[in-house]
């Protein structure tokens, strides 16, 4: 888009949570009209009124510093295109515009809507996304939140046992797993297993349908080996309500998240491109619909692989300035799709031959395991890019010829 391809007026629009400021630019630079909307369903149909009495939507771009959210949603209903900007540049052009350095909601939103007007020509509309996609992307991240807080719960009973209980922390590998809770929630402190007999255990594991295939007598070790607990009854009674808190947080957790899997799976079953991303060795379901959820559905926004590439932060950052010439890490992107197509590129290289013939040939030439990840990464973005635009899933005979 440019300004020779039609746009009428130029809005910029600071986004608050409560209130956002609107500015409306011509070609000129001239101001047209200034105002706030409310971030209500009232509010967003002024929006629309005010800009629909200035001319056809589709002439009208608009300039926001997020690329989602109710708002950008109804925008891109409206026909508006929605030219998503970074923070870091507004702020940059601001610091350049604005000598005074003054800041405020309605100058912002000026100073967005003329870097619209200026540099309209190398920014890129957000591409509105699909009912699947938006249904798989809510899931996927909605879990990927709960499964950070799932982690910092069991770092906190973690805490919790290695100050008062410390020989439950060691009786299983992992204090998050259902048989390590179910134990938590027989025994929560050290005062209750004090008289635990290797035939109570044993008992407990066969009625929790245990699977660990360590005997009884193993786990009992484990338990006595540790570091004596707390054994005083007042404190004890503390620990038991902590205790039994964190689990009953964490059993809540991992019920939710097992849901949020069986909603992936469906989701993934219905989606239009799931069969061609789960098609790659080591996918799987999960991290398959963790690429697709992010990568998104609009194939024209993505017209190369390198746009996906530098989206997901695997290409490199080169730096050059007269005889120097530096080349880093990106770390401007999508760290979400960073982190879930990173994730499946490990993965792969233990059952393609030829995801590990580039990983190793990447570690024999001095590089560390991040760093051949994400060059594994931007090699399978290739063929990603080509299954996604042909709607053909993964043929490794085929890529191999």
């Amino acid at each position: 888009m440019s300004q020779q391809d039609g746009p009428l007026f130029f809005v910029g629009i600071d986004w608050a949570g409560a209130e956002h400021a609107v500015c409306v630019l011509d070609h000129t630079g001239k101001k047209i009209a200034a105002f706030t909307i409310d971030h209500t369903a009232a509010g967003f149909g002024r929006l629309a009124a005010r800009l629909g009495s200035l001319g056809p939507a589709e002439q009208i771009p608009v300039a926001i510093e997020r690329p989602d959210g109710r708002l950008v949603d109804a925008l891109l209903e409206a026909g508006h295109p929605v030219l998503p900007v970074k923070p870091n540049a507004i702020k940059t052009w601001r610091e350049a515009e604005v000598l005074s350095g003054a800041k405020s909601d309605p100058g912002d939103a000026h100073v967005i809507a003329d870097y619209l007007r200026v540099r309209i020509h190398r920014l890129r509309p957000a591409a509105p996304l699909s009912s699947h996609t938006k249904a798989l992307r809510t899931v996927v991240r909605t879990r990927s939140d709960l499964v950070e807080a799932r982690i910092a719960a069991t770092n906190q009973l973690a805490a919790l046992l290695d100050a008062h209980w410390p020989g439950a922390k060691a009786i299983f590998a992992n204090i998050e797993s259902a048989i390590a809770l179910a134990f938590l929630t027989r025994y929560p402190t050290a005062v209750s297993a004090a008289s635990l007999t290797e035939k109570q255990l044993a008992a407990f594991c066969a009625k929790q349908g245990y699977s660990g295939r360590k005997p009884a007598a193993v786990l009992l070790a484990r338990l006595r080996s540790a570091p004596a607990g707390t054994l005083d009854p007042v404190v004890s009674t503390g620990v038991q309500d902590a205790v039994l808190a964190q689990v009953g947080m964490l059993t809540a957790l991992n019920t939710a998240i097992k849901a949020l899997d069986r909603s992936i799976a469906e989701k993934m079953d219905t989606h239009p491109d799931g069969k061609v991303f789960r098609s790659f060795p080591r996918a799987g379901t999960i991290n398959a619909a963790q690429i697709l959820a992010e990568w998104g559905d609009s194939r024209a926004a993505f017209d190369h692989p390198d746009a996906i590439a530098a989206l997901a932060g695997i290409t490199p950052v080169t730096k050059v300035s007269g005889k120097q010439r530096g080349v880093s890490f990106r770390w401007a992107c999508n760290k979400r799709l960073r982190l879930a197509i990173t994730t499946f590129a490990d993965n792969s290289r233990h059952s393609s031959p030829w995801a590990a013939d580039i990983y190793n040939r990447a570690r024999a030439s001095g590089k560390d395991h991040p760093h051949a990840t994400r060059i594994l990464a931007r090699a399978w973005i290739r063929v990603l890019w080509r299954c996604w635009q042909n709607h053909t899933p993964y043929d490794p005979a085929l890529h191999g010829g």
